[in-house]
Formats: C-alpha cells, sequence, structure tokens
C-alpha cells in the first residue's frame, strides 16, 4: 500500500465517524450561537426593564389605550390607581420568594373609575394565614405585568364555583367572579396608602437583572466544538501515520532477498543461486588440497 493512499479514510466506518463528527460539530456550534441569541435577549429585556422602571409612576388610566391595544408595550411600567379592595383573595400557589415556599396573595381593587384590576399583594410563606385585605379607600402603587401563557403540558384550574386557588394569573378565569370590567394586566404591588404593614404580605421584588449563564455556555460549546475537531484530526493523523508504516513493511516484505540460506547440498548464495562448494573460489581451495 502506498504512503500516499487515504482511501482507507472513505471505508464505511470511517465515513460514519466523519458524520458523526460533523453533526456533533454542527450542533454545539449551534447551540453556541443559540446560547447567544438568549443572551442577546436577556439583554434586550434588562434594558426595557430597567427604562420603564426608571419611568416616573403615571396613573392607570393615562396607559388604560396602550393596556387594551398592546399590554407588552407597557409592561413593567410604575401605575397608581385608587379604589377598594374586594373582599374576596385569591392564592397563587407554588410560589417561592428568597428561597421560601409559599403563595402569591391576589386582591381585585375596585377602582374609582369603575375599572377591577388584579393585584398580586405579595408572597406569604407556605402554611401561613392569608392576610385579609385593607378596607376603605386605598391609593397603590405598582407595576404593570402581563399573565403568563399557558404553557404546553401545563394543568389548567377547574372553573367549577368561586375560584379561591391558582396555578397562574388567569384573567378570563378570575373574570367570571369578579366585580366591574377587569382590566387584561395585573399589578405586583409596590407599595400603598396607608402603608403596607408587617402583617401584609411581603411585595414581589423587580426581576433580576442579571445576563445569566448565556455566555459562558456558549463558550463552553465552542470549546466543545473545536475539541471534537482536534479529536478528528489526530484520529486521522494517527491513522494516516499507521497506515503509512504498514505499507513500509510491506514494501521490505516484498523486495528480493540478498542473505544467504542453507539448502541441504551446501549453502547457497541468496543472490546468485549457486551454492558455495559450486563456486569458483572453493573448487580451487579443493584443488590445492589435492595436490598436496
Amino acid at each position: 500500500m502506498s504512503g500516499s493512499n487515504l482511501t482507507f479514510l472513505l471505508r464505511p466506518k470511517w465515513l460514519a465517524f466523519h458524520v458523526l463528527v460533523i453533526v456533533s460539530v454542527a450542533l454545539m456550534v449551534w447551540l453556541g450561537f443559540w446560547q447567544l441569541r438568549r443572551l442577546d435577549a436577556r439583554q434586550e429585556f434588562n434594558a426595557t426593564v430597567t427604562e420603564r422602571i426608571d419611568q416616573p409612576p403615571v396613573p392607570f388610566d393615562t396607559l388604560l389605550d396602550d393596556v387594551v391595544t398592546d399590554p407588552r408595550s407597557v409592561e413593567w411600567r410604575q401605575v397608581t390607581v385608587s379604589g377598594d379592595y374586594f373582599a374576596d383573595q385569591i392564592l397563587w400557589f407554588n410560589r417561592t420568594q428568597d428561597g421560601i415556599a409559599g403563595d402569591n396573595v391576589l386582591t381585585a381593587l375596585v377602582g374609582d373609575d369603575g375599572t377591577t384590576i388584579v393585584v398580586n399583594r405579595g408572597f406569604i410563606a407556605l402554611g401561613e394565614p392569608t392576610p385579609a385585605a385593607p378596607t376603605g379607600p386605598i391609593d397603590v402603587l405598582g407595576r404593570i405585568r402581563v399573565p403568563p401563557g399557558r404553557q404546553l403540558g401545563e394543568l389548567t384550574d377547574s372553573a367549577d364555583g368561586p375560584v379561591t386557588e391558582v396555578r397562574r394569573v388567569d384573567l378570563a378565569l378570575l373574570d367570571e367572579q369578579l366585580p366591574g370590567e377587569l382590566a387584561p394586566v395585573y399589578l405586583d404591588l409596590i407599595g400603598s396608602v396607608p402603608n403596607v404593614s408587617s402583617a401584609d404580605p411581603v411585595p414581589v421584588p423587580p426581576p433580576t437583572l442579571d445576563e445569566g449563564p448565556h455566555l459562558s455556555y456558549a463558550v463552553q460549546w465552542f470549546i466543545f466544538a473545536a475539541a471534537v475537531l482536534i479529536g478528528w484530526v489526530l484520529a486521522v493523523r494517527r491513522s494516516i501515520a499507521t497506515h503509512r508504516r504498514r505499507a513500509a513493511d510491506d514494501d521490505d516484505a516484498d523486495a528480493p532477498g540478498v542473505g544467504v540460506e542453507d539448502d541441504g547440498a551446501g549453502i547457497t548464495d541468496g543472490a546468485d543461486g549457486q551454492t558455495r562448494a559450486d563456486s569458483p573460489t572453493s573448487a580451487d581451495a579443493a584443488s590445492t588440497t589435492t595436490t598436496h
């Protein structure tokens, strides 16, 4: 086999290996860029939230048109609203805050203009009693939030009778039991007048505006892809070297022999096939011995 013959790299096992490497590298590179896209989305989200939270609070009714037409365009804006809390409350269960499991308390605020807004008054630890909603007129400062949609495979809440617990803020479900015209968004409570007391739920904090692990994950995927490519190159080079050594060994084995062999009748010179006894030098030596 010639040292430059690389046809062995086209054998079925090698072709399968090449395809596996190509698919693996392509997948890892795609995952790396996917993490970078997630990083871009996270940075954009952080910038949007920061910009909107930094804006001064405005009365909720001034944003009502935007709330109705495009709720996400005003999400995280801080607004004020006045009214009275509805007595019945709903627990948004299976929540966590500061590493503690518990519930969020949802209370409907019937505004002075007749609009009803669901207010997430805050967090209570699991097993704690639900604080009653304050009575009388109240001024609320809150952040606009868009209800999360139902995820694939997520369970739905029962619509039988008044709802007292929900897995997520489903305003269409709550609208059937709340008075007035329900706004298509809800508020995370920041503060109120009268003030929030220690007996009330703990207000939900704003989101953590970090960039997450997306950049480090992207770098890891690119490193994995590079490692696979390097491993492929080393495997190919090693196999080429091994095949060249074998080819050189085969060429040496096929070369004409020049050694000395004993054929049983005398010692044969491997180069010309004559025995030493039949060679001219041997004959002369025999004649000299006889003469003496």
